[in-house]
């Protein structure tokens, strides 16, 4: 299952309290940092700074204590440090907490705010496309919807047999070869017509994944996702030979399936697919570099916001260490910056910019300042229109 959902990313930005907390830090999933406690005491640390941001705006010390509670109960749970990955994200408000371990490492990081900062969120939905993996085996078969983070097991007992077997309705091995009685010089049985059950046996293998392919091919008519094939290599060979789906990548991952569990070959996998994802954003720099000039392409946050809320971008790059802080009304798509930091009258613009774009089906790029499109501004947009 997704680690986060694109529902929950919206859940949580809907939620406006006076006071919402975000914190994320990076953690380590095992090793001399997780026997030290460093992503503990980060933890702490991040949770100070927000305590005195919060005892700053007035808020009584039983108060503060209450709100960030499941922090603190998170510093004091030694087992829940040895269950990390990457990276963690907390949200907290008044009732309310979310608390998501994710394979993508954060800064250090904390924001008080009317409303959550979601952005360092993005790289979840972006450069992690969507693939099929069908891993092929001759006597176990198996489809999984993967991502970068995540993959799925996708049931289709009932749409593929499952075995040779099944599918020819026979042992062709055992049928097609004649057992003479007798002995050759050597000790060895002798059988009748050995190359030819050997041609038979290519054939009904290739009849059993044309079988395979067939039966998955209902459930790839409207999908266009790439497919990567884990296989040995006479056997995808094969399946390539029988396949009808568009989208089967031309290489194939040749693992050994008694060695290798599926996060293993789930992890391998997106090493091959992970080139063919980060062409689109290549892509997308291309085509804000071309568009330039156009009015297909914007940079500063006082065009960018509104048009993101008006579902008019459809790729955002935003410098990733940088923000812009101030206000924005939607009514009059007025927008006014600030300060570089968030304050009582201040909020992040470019989370903003970030999770509207995002909301409204855009993608959100998060570059160093040296990748933007145009590293003179901190947030470029590409347009639809």
């Amino acid at each position: 299952m997704p680690l986060i959902t694109k529902k929950e990313i919206a859940e949580l930005h809907d939620l406006s309290q006076e006071n919402c907390i975000s914190i994320f830090i990076p953690t380590h999933r095992a090793g001399k940092k997780v026997l030290q406690q460093e992503d503990n005491l980060m933890l702490k640390n991040q949770l100070k700074e927000v305590k005195s941001k919060l005892a700053k705006k007035g808020l009584h010390a039983d108060v503060v204590n209450k709100m960030t509670a499941p922090v603190q109960q998170l510093i004091d749970d030694t087992s829940f440090w040895r269950e990390q990955s990457d990276g963690l994200a907390i949200f907290i408000a008044d009732g309310f907490s979310k608390i998501y371990t994710l394979p993508v490492y954060f800064k250090e990081f904390n924001y008080v705010s009317n409303s959550f900062y979601l952005k360092p969120l993005m790289p979840m939905f972006v450069g992690d496309g969507n693939f099929y993996l069908l891993m092929l085996e001759r006597s176990n078969v198996k489809l999984y919807e993967c991502t970068q983070h995540s993959f799925t097991e996708i049931s289709i007992d009932d749409l593929i047999p499952a075995t040779k077997q099944d599918r020819v309705g026979f042992d062709y091995e055992q049928k097609n070869l004649q057992f003479r009685t007798g002995q050759t010089g050597t000790g060895q049985a002798m059988y009748h017509g050995q190359e030819a059950a050997t041609g038979k046996r290519d054939n009904e293998i290739k009849k059993y994944l044309r079988a395979i392919n067939d039966g998955l091919a209902p459930l790839f008519r409207e999908e266009n996702m790439p497919m990567l094939v884990a296989a040995q290599r006479p056997l995808f060979d094969t399946y390539k030979e029988v396949n009808s789906y568009p989208n089967l990548m031309e290489e194939f991952l040749n693992i050994n399936f008694g060695d290798t569990d599926m996060y293993e070959a789930h992890e391998l996998a997106w090493k091959m697919m992970a080139p063919v994802f980060d062409k689109k954003r290549k892509d997308k720099i291309a085509l804000f570099l071309e568009a330039q000039g156009t009015g297909k392409t914007a940079i500063g946050i006082d065009k960018i916001i509104p048009a993101a809320f008006h579902g008019k971008v459809d790729t955002l790059f935003c410098e990733n260490k940088a923000d812009i802080y101030g206000s924005y009304k939607k009514e009059n798509n007025a927008v006014i910056v600030t300060q570089s930091e968030e304050n009582d009258n201040s909020t992040s613009l470019m989370n903003v910019a970030a999770v509207t774009t995002f909301l409204n089906g855009g993608e959100v790029y998060l570059l160093d300042k040296e990748e933007m499109p145009n590293p003179n501004s901190r947030v470029n947009a590409l347009y639809r229109y």
